[in-house]
C-alpha cells in the first residue's frame, strides 16, 4: 500500500467522511491487522461490510481483485467496507494458522465495524479461503447477509460449522480450476441447505473477464429486507 497505515486502538477513532479511504491497522488477536476502510460515495452508509481475502500461502491479500469487486459492489449499494489482511499477510502481525486463527481475525474485524457503526446491518463476505473462514465464524458473527464466493470448504476446519440465521449466497464458477464446483455443490447440498447457490457457467476461480457476472449475481440476489442505495435489477 502506498500510504502509511494509521494504527487505531478503538473503533471510535475511525472517521466517517463520505468517500474517504483509510489505510489502517486494527486490533487483532495476534497483533495489529492491516486494513482498508472505504466509505460509500455521496451519502452516509446504510450498511457495513467485512470482506475476507483468499489463501495467504498462495498470494491472497486484501488487494485481490475479486475481494475488491465484492467490496466495490457493496459500497455502490451503500456499505462502508472493511478489507483486511489476515495474520502474517502484508503488515498484519502473526503467522498463518490454517483457518482457525484467521476466523478470530475476521471476528475482530466484525467487532471493529460493529463498535463504530452499531446501528448498521453488517454483511460478511469472503472469497475462496476467505469465504470458508467467513462461513466458519458466521454463526458467531451473526451478519445480516453472508456472501461466499468460491468457498474453499476443504481448506478450513468446518466440522463444527453452524449455518447462520441470515440470508446466505454462495457464488461458484462452474469452470473453477482451484475450488471444485462439484465439491461446492455437494457440500452445499449436505451442509448449506439454507443457502442460495448461484452457478456461473464457464467462469473460473479468478473470474478473469467475468467480474461483471459476479457483480450482477450479488445485485440480483440482494436480500429483500436489506437496505441499499440503488434499485435492484
Amino acid at each position: 500500500m502506498c500510504q502509511a497505515a494509521r494504527r487505531i486502538t478503538s473503533a471510535s477513532e475511525l472517521v466517517s467522511a463520505s468517500g474517504a479511504a483509510q489505510t489502517l491497522q486494527i486490533p487483532g488477536p495476534a497483533g495489529p491487522l492491516e486494513a482498508l476502510l472505504e466509505m460509500p460515495a455521496g451519502a452516509a452508509p446504510t450498511l457495513s461490510a467485512v470482506v475476507c481475502h483468499p489463501h495467504p500461502l498462495f498470494g491472497g491479500m486484501l488487494q485481490n481483485k475479486v475481494v475488491h469487486t465484492v467490496a466495490k459492489l457493496l459500497r455502490q449499494q451503500g456499505a462502508v467496507s472493511l478489507r483486511f489482511n489476515f495474520r502474517g499477510v502484508g503488515a498484519s502481525a502473526g503467522v498463518h494458522d490454517g483457518g482457525v486463527g484467521e476466523g478470530e481475525d475476521a471476528l475482530a474485524a466484525v467487532a471493529v465495524m460493529r463498535e463504530r457503526w452499531p446501528q448498521l446491518p453488517l454483511v460478511l463476505a469472503g472469497f475462496s479461503f476467505g469465504a470458508a473462514v467467513a462461513i466458519a465464524v458466521a454463526a458467531r458473527a451473526q451478519p445480516a447477509w453472508l456472501i461466499s464466493v468460491a468457498p474453499a470448504v476443504d481448506r478450513v476446519p468446518l466440522d463444527d460449522f453452524a449455518a447462520p440465521a441470515c440470508p446466505w449466497l454462495i457464488v461458484q464458477g462452474e469452470a473453477d480450476e482451484v475450488v471444485s464446483c462439484e465439491q461446492v455443490r455437494a457440500w452445499s447440498a449436505a451442509r448449506a441447505s439454507t443457502a442460495t447457490l448461484c452457478l456461473l457457467p464457464g467462469v473460473g476461480h479468478f473470474f478473469h473477464g467475468r467480474l461483471h457476472e459476479l457483480q450482477d449475481c450479488l445485485a440480483t440476489h440482494w436480500p429483500a429486507g436489506l437496505a441499499r442505495s440503488t434499485p435492484g435489477p
